[in-house]
């Protein structure tokens, strides 16, 4: 797979935009993309379109559709992960209540050769053996697509494995009220920016929206003085500064992710193959000896230190350079997250044909 260098940089922009800031953000993508994004805005109007998220475990898909609905408008577009709905799976079996609800909505939709009751079993004794099958990952995403009304779809984890590359594009008849595009939105990044990601993510627990401490953090980082340690405050304005936290696993690193890692690539190495698909190629990182004829400097990822300072009582941050060895062993930047998103923006209205 190709995936080209997107030039986000626009000759005579000399603005520098805070990509921290909510506000510095809303201006950075009506500057780099404000035709596409009004184009995308009227489209989402009445029609909608089903895009899979494509790429290895923390390559940032959550991200990149959460700020594409930040920057085209709240409402249109719904991010959902295949993941965090078997993690709500575990918990609604443990709750007879929510158990019996969730096996009555089964017998109307779940239609596959493993009985619903040994599929529940595998699921409370977490057993490995045992997978869940293709059919039920489907009923539990019509269950949930139901919930959003119309509006397009990011969905994040699925397909999971080979076979369900072709599943996926069933989901189009699951919805039933469309018959808007599939697009494949395929995510190229180093495994050493994975690592970073992994260690320093947080999680808003309200609202999802993933940041990381030390290469995207919120514009308010707080000091932990029992804790000794630094914590980020989720700038979304609906959730009132809540405490983002680390998610579970980020502390194993890449050793527990290799064969995930491994098949994430060949995932999206078939998907790159599939004809009929369109295909959107994000590309993380960039040459760091041509960088900045592809972005402007303040789009390249820099890392953050923090100091507390006792005597006046507030964190303060300090910014370097950083570089990386991407998957070729080329020295490279990597890219923050919004240009990414101004990089699906742009490619998504061309696939519409706005």
């Amino acid at each position: 797979m190709d995936f080209p260098s997107f030039k986000t940089k626009i000759a005579g922009l000399t603005k520098k935009f805070n990509l921290n800031s909510p506000d510095g953000r809303k201006d950075y993508f009506l500057a780099k993309a404000g035709p596409e994004i009004e184009k995308l805005k009227k489209y989402l109007e009445h029609d909608t379109f089903i895009a899979y998220l494509l790429g290895k475990k923390g390559s940032g898909k959550g991200t990149y559709s959460k700020l594409f609905e930040e920057a085209v408008g709240q409402g249109k577009t719904v991010h959902f992960s295949v993941g965090d709905l078997i993690r709500q799976l575990d918990q609604e079996v443990r709750d007879p209540a929510k158990k019996e609800e969730l096996i009555t909505f089964l017998k109307k939709t779940y239609r596959g050769y493993l009985p619903i009751d040994e599929v529940i079993q595998a699921q409370l004794d977490r057993s490995t053996q045992t997978l869940l099958p293709n059919e039920f990952i489907l009923a539990l995403a019509k269950r949930e697509i139901a919930k959003f009304g119309k509006k397009a779809l990011f969905i994040d984890g699925f397909p999971r494995n080979m076979d369900q590359v072709s599943y996926s594009l069933f989901f189009r008849e699951l919805v039933g009220y469309r018959d808007d595009p599939d697009v494949f939105i395929l995510i190229n990044i180093p495994e050493n920016v994975i690592a970073e990601r992994m260690k320093w993510r947080r999680v808003c627990p309200v609202c999802q929206t993933s940041r990381n401490l030390k290469l995207f953090p919120t514009l308010a980082v707080g000091y932990d003085e029992k804790a000794k340690e630094f914590y980020l405050l989720c700038d979304n304005p609906s959730c009132q500064k809540v405490r983002m936290v680390a998610k579970e696993g980020a502390d194993l690193g890449l050793e527990g992710i290799k064969n995930r890692l491994v098949l994430d690539q060949d995932l999206m190495e078939k998907a790159f193959s599939l004809h009929g698909v369109p295909k959107i190629l994000l590309r993380n990182s960039l040459p760091a000896d041509k960088a900045l004829d592809f972005a402007d400097d303040y789009e390249i990822t820099p890392i953050y230190d923090f100091e507390w300072d006792k005597k006046s009582g507030r964190v303060v941050t300090k910014e370097k350079p950083w570089v990386v060895r991407d998957d070729a062993d080329i020295s490279s930047v990597s890219l923050l997250a919004p240009p990414v998103a101004v990089s699906l923006i742009k490619q998504l209205a061309q696939v519409l044909h706005l």
